[in-house]
């Protein structure tokens, strides 16, 4: 009897050491080791295969690089959960970067006052770093202020070379309510991978690709594509360039941009360029072939389009070689922009020529908003080369047409299609669809073939081409006016000459006409742009990223409301429900093992069917913690029950 007892205590014993050695075992484990598994959707909560790949790269990473981010110390609940993300987002970088990436969490708001202003000095950099800014919010009913620096000083090589902004500084000294930036946090929440790694790859940049800006041909100037500059100049090396013939002009360079030419291009331009591109080159065309005055137009009420030069400018008719067909005419489309008009029956019309492009599953183009587009021609593909492929990028809707060539635009043209308008006769149907940017990449055939003499063309001095050696990209946008500036001008400092920068609206994301009309809208030229220039210079570390579709679900207030009460309760009974039942369960497994009437056998087959029961419990404690509460106490019950139905099946077995 006493043997039966020692072995009856030792077994509880054991039970109760294996549950406490397996808890802490699991909270050391979960310490040291990050792992999540990201069950939604969209799979938010997983990073884009460019940021693992440009993560798992060493040759990205020649030495260490270090976070400090200034997000910490005694903050509001939001910015307590942002804080918490950017950390989780860092920790699933250093999964794949390992020791190259390290970071810290430090709070500026620490230290002496004459500590702290040093350190504000340091962090601000005269505008150039961390913009903070003041917040104001409630807290145990009381009302609290405080500075957050809410952003990251990158250092990399032993040195600072780049600063993350997570969340807009303020311009003004007024105190920001909590309540006022909760969409903003939201907002920055989803975008952190696309903030971190994008700072992270212009930091340890060693090398930026070169695009050339070519001018020489009516381009736009400079002033015209200030801010199209801004954004590509942190991870390319961006020149102007005249080619006057030169038939080297481009060699030292990756790709091209051609804004809107206007001039004639010459043949030994042509040349240049055909044999850039057969060299592997990259070339980014927006162009149309017409010119509009729109001043005309609204004074007039109807203006004829002119073709610019003539209809002689050249690039259309090489592009034409490479696949790609421009047309000298407007694309119609229903989903378009509404337009101010001089009428005194109507003030607005919805505006057929000012398109709102349809993204395509491409890379340069998925998941971005409406892509705005005004007085954009029609591209055709008219190559059959299997070498070369050629890809919509945007297009129109189902229900579009185009115009004839160079035509005549009426302002009351809309009014005669109603207010259901349908431009062709089966508005639902995908081939109605118009082309407004195409791509072509693949290995090319030179314009120039058959247009050059032999002597040219056999003389190794002038390299000539007639293929590709390496894969070429071309992409053309219908539409010259795509990445233009509207800008300000203001005398030069020395006296002579004019200034010149971008008007503080961006263009390529809102229309100044549009915002009269308190039109909502929101454009993805900027991202188009972007994606592009990664894309054809071949660096997709971020382009997943911004291509991604995160939805974000709003809270039913609503439902809530209404069952609230209900998931309190179930949060709080189901545990304590549970709890009971398990006590019963195993209540009854002791009445059960000391029922002496019972033969050795019955009792082992009690046993065994007892433990399965308790496994399936086990089983069942840890589905519904996955799916409702990820609560530590069920854990430990499901821990208990599992090792308790192990037990009971091998002790059946002796």
């Amino acid at each position: 009897m006493a043997t039966k007892k020692l072995t009856k205590g030792l077994y509880n014993w054991t039970i109760l050491a294996i549950v406490i050695v397996a808890i802490v075992l699991i909270n050391i484990i979960s310490s040291i080791v990050y792992y999540r598994v990201d069950v939604t959707k969209d799979q938010r909560y997983s990073l884009a295969p460019g940021t693992e790949k440009f993560l798992s790269t060493s040759e990205n990473f020649k030495s260490r690089l270090n976070l400090k981010i200034y997000l910490e110390g005694n903050l509001p609940a939001d910015l307590d959960y942002f804080r918490d993300a950017i950390e989780d987002k860092l920790k699933e970088f250093k999964l794949h970067a390992g020791d190259r990436i390290e970071y810290q969490f430090i709070d500026p708001n620490t230290g002496t006052d004459e500590e702290k202003i040093e350190l504000y000095d340091q962090l601000f950099a005269k505008g150039k770093g961390i913009i903070p800014f003041d917040l104001s919010y409630s807290k145990d009913g009381q009302s609290h202020s405080i500075k957050i620096w809410p952003g990251a000083i990158i250092d990399y090589g032993g040195s600072t070379v780049n600063v993350v902004q997570f969340l807009p500084g303020a311009k003004s000294d007024e105190p920001v309510p909590l309540n006022a930036i909760s969409n903003t946090i939201r907002n920055s929440t989803n975008n952190l991978e696309y903030m971190l790694v994008s700072s992270i790859r212009r930091a340890t940049q060693e090398t930026k690709p070169r695009i050339a800006f070519i001018q020489g041909h009516g381009e736009l100037e400079y002033k015209e594509t200030q801010r199209i500059r801004a954004l590509l100049s942190p991870y390319f090396s961006l020149s102007d360039l005249t080619m006057n013939d030169s038939i080297h002009a481009l060699d030292s360079f990756d790709g091209a941009i051609i804004a809107r030419p206007r001039k004639t291009f010459s043949d030994k331009d042509l040349y240049i360029i055909d044999q850039f591109l057969l060299r592997g080159g990259r070339l980014m065309c927006f162009m149309d072939k017409l010119f509009l005055p729109e001043d005309t137009l609204m004074l007039k009420g109807e203006t004829h389009s002119v073709r610019y030069a003539n209809g002689s400018l050249g690039l259309d008719k090489m592009l034409f070689d490479y696949g790609l067909k421009l047309q000298d005419n407007y694309v119609l489309d229903v989903n378009c922009a509404p337009k101010i008009v001089p009428f005194e029956d109507v003030k607005v019309l919805p505006w057929f020529f000012h398109v709102f492009a349809t993204p395509t599953a491409h890379p340069i183009s998925r998941n971005l908003d409406p892509v705005s587009l005004k007085y954009t021609g029609e591209i055709q593909f008219v190559n059959n080369n299997p070498n070369i492929a050629l890809t919509p990028i945007l297009t129109t809707s189902s229900n579009a047409t185009s115009t004839g060539l160079a035509p005549l635009v009426n302002l009351r043209f809309p009014i005669n299609y109603g207010r259901n308008p349908e431009l062709v006769p089966n508005p639902e149907n995908e081939l109605n669809k118009k082309c407004i940017a195409g791509l072509a990449e693949g290995m090319f055939e030179s314009h120039f073939k058959s247009r050059i003499s032999p002597e040219f063309a056999n003389n190794p001095d002038s390299k000539f081409m007639s293929k590709s050696k390496a894969e070429g990209k071309v992409l053309l946008v219908g539409n010259g006016r795509f990445i233009a500036n509207k800008y300000d001008s203001m005398p030069n400092r020395t006296g002579s000459g004019f200034m010149y920068r971008p008007q503080q609206i961006n263009d390529l994301q809102f229309d100044q006409e549009l915002i009269k009309l308190k039109f909502p809208h929101f454009f993805g030229n900027q991202e188009f742009v972007q994606n592009m220039a990664d894309y054809m210079l071949g660096d997709n570390s971020v382009l997943d990223i911004r291509s991604r579709q995160i939805d974000i679900h709003e809270i039913d207030r609503e439902k809530v409301k209404r069952d609230a009460t209900f998931y309190k309760l179930l949060n709080v009974g189901l545990p304590v429900f549970l709890i009971i039942l398990l006590g019963f369960v195993m209540n009854s497994a002791r009445k059960i093992s000391y029922t002496s009437s019972q033969s050795t056998k019955e009792q082992k087959q009690r046993a065994r069917k007892f433990g399965m029961i308790l496994v399936i419990v086990a089983v069942t404690l840890s589905i519904i913690n996955i799916i409702a509460f990820s609560s530590i106490l069920i854990w430990i019950l499901a821990l208990v029950a599992l090792l308790a139905g192990i037990m009971k099946v091998i002790q059946a077995k002796k």
